[in-house]
C-alpha cells in the first residue's frame, strides 16, 4: 500500500467520500443510518456544524481509503466527551487504515480538549471494529440488548464503548 495520509476534509471532498459512505450505509450492517440516505442528507450528517470535524485517509496517489467524523457526543454539560464514526473503503480493509484513523482521532480528541471518546452504537456483529477498539484501549461500558437490526443476523446487541483521554500537562 502507498503511504497513508490523513487530512482534514472539506465539503468539496464529499463527492469522493460519498461512494464509500453510501456503500457502507446502504449495506445496513454497521451504522444505524437509514440505508436510503440521500447524497445531500449524507453530506449534512457527515459534515456537521462546528466544532465537528471530518477527516479523510488516502494513499499518497490520491485514492480515498477511509473517512471519519469527530465532534462532541452531546451539547451543553456533555460536550466535554467526543464521539466519532469511521468508515474504511471495502477495498482497504485489513490494511491498517481503521487503526490509523482511530489513533488519529484519539490524538485529535486530546488536542481539542475532550475528556474522552464515546461510541454510542457499535453493532456487536462488527467484530473487527470491536477488536480494534479494545486493542487501542476502549472499554465496553454498556450493552443495548437487541438494539440493532442487522440485515442477515436479525436483532443484535449494540455496544457503548469509551476511551478516556489523558493529556500531558
Amino acid at each position: 500500500m502507498a503511504e497513508l495520509r490523513i487530512r482534514r476534509a472539506g465539503r468539496a471532498d464529499w463527492a469522493t467520500i460519498w461512494p464509500v459512505w453510501h456503500e457502507i450505509v446502504a449495506a445496513g450492517d454497521t451504522f444505524a443510518y437509514d440505508p436510503d440516505t440521500s447524497f445531500d442528507e449524507g453530506e449534512r450528517m457527515w459534515f456537521g456544524p462546528e466544532p465537528e470535524e471530518t477527516w479523510v485517509a488516502g494513499s499518497d496517489d490520491g485514492v480515498l481509503l477511509g473517512t471519519y467524523h469527530l465532534g462532541p457526543n452531546h451539547g451543553g454539560p456533555g460536550s466535554h466527551i467526543a464521539n466519532a464514526s469511521y468508515m474504511v473503503a471495502p477495498t482497504a480493509r485489513g490494511r491498517g487504515v481503521g487503526r490509523a484513523m482511530v489513533e488519529h482521532s484519539l490524538d485529535r480528541t486530546a488536542d481539542l480538549g475532550y475528556e474522552g471518546l464515546q461510541f454510542n452504537a457499535v453493532a456487536a456483529t462488527n467484530r473487527s471494529a470491536i477488536k480494534l477498539y479494545h486493542d487501542v484501549g476502549f472499554a465496553t461500558v454498556g450493552v443495548i440488548p437487541r438494539g440493532f437490526r442487522h440485515p442477515s443476523e436479525g436483532l443484535v446487541d449494540l455496544l457503548i464503548m469509551y476511551h478516556g483521554v489523558s493529556r500531558s500537562q
